[in-house]
């Protein structure tokens, strides 16, 4: 069995993964002969006894200066590693994070973030060569407690933000609840009541089922002051 591809690497329709029977032909591949190949664009991957390709359709790819919502999913002695949706696992060390200077040698940096915790923070670098690198050094990110997370395609969230803020900053006005909105497809939303915030929700599944229409704006406005 040859293996031509390395792990979570981009591929493309077409590109042979493997060659051989030692693996059996799993999601986003097909099998021509002896070859797998791949049938759409994503990230190859070897899972137990079969190649599959993660579709990078709806995968968010970070990008330096985005603002993203993340779950810390493991604490390191030195860092955290950070679920932000990415086909990458984001990296946030102490120096990065606000507040007094962090010794993590002295310090058991689960008393600052744990995992579970949610996060708002910024890409500070990312070149697909390492992790993508976070900071929390900047007005506004911190961890996130209480409220809803909503996920959304990440590519509709600019549909959600309107033009110069439009959209957003009227679902606030009017369910007059809290909205953070990471670019990696992560909204958090906590509001007076559940009811508030269920009418947020609602607002962004329309805005994502309908964002490529005229209008929208207006029949969210709507939407919101019939429930109010």
């Amino acid at each position: 069995m040859v293996v031509h591809v390395k792990k979570r690497q981009i591929v493309l329709p077409g590109e042979i993964l493997a060659e051989g029977n030692k693996f059996k032909s799993g999601e986003g591949t097909f099998r021509e002969g002896d070859k797998i190949l791949a049938t759409v664009i994503g990230l190859a991957e070897i899972r137990e006894d079969s190649v599959v390709v993660v579709p990078l359709e709806g995968v968010y790819m970070p990008k330096p200066g985005d603002t993203v919502i993340g779950k810390i999913v493991n604490v390191k002695l030195t860092s955290w590693d950070v679920d932000i949706l990415a086909p990458y696992l984001a990296t946030l060390s102490p120096m990065n994070v606000s507040g007094k200077p962090v010794d993590p040698v002295k310090t058991d940096l689960r008393r600052i973030y744990d995992i579970g915790d949610l996060i708002v923070a910024k890409i500070l670098a990312f070149d697909r060569t390492q992790p993508p690198v976070l900071t929390m050094k900047e007005k506004n990110l911190r961890k996130l407690e209480g409220g809803r997370l909503v996920r959304m395609a990440p590519t509709k969230i600019p549909r959600l933000i309107g033009r110069r803020g439009s959209m957003i900053n009227m679902i606030k006005k009017k369910t007059e609840c809290q909205i953070v909105i990471g670019q990696n497809g992560l909204i958090w939303v906590s509001g007076s009541s559940p009811e508030s915030e269920e009418l947020v929700v609602k607002a962004i599944r329309q805005i994502e089922k309908e964002a490529h229409t005229t209008g929208l704006t207006d029949r969210i406005r709507e939407l919101i002051s019939q429930k109010t």
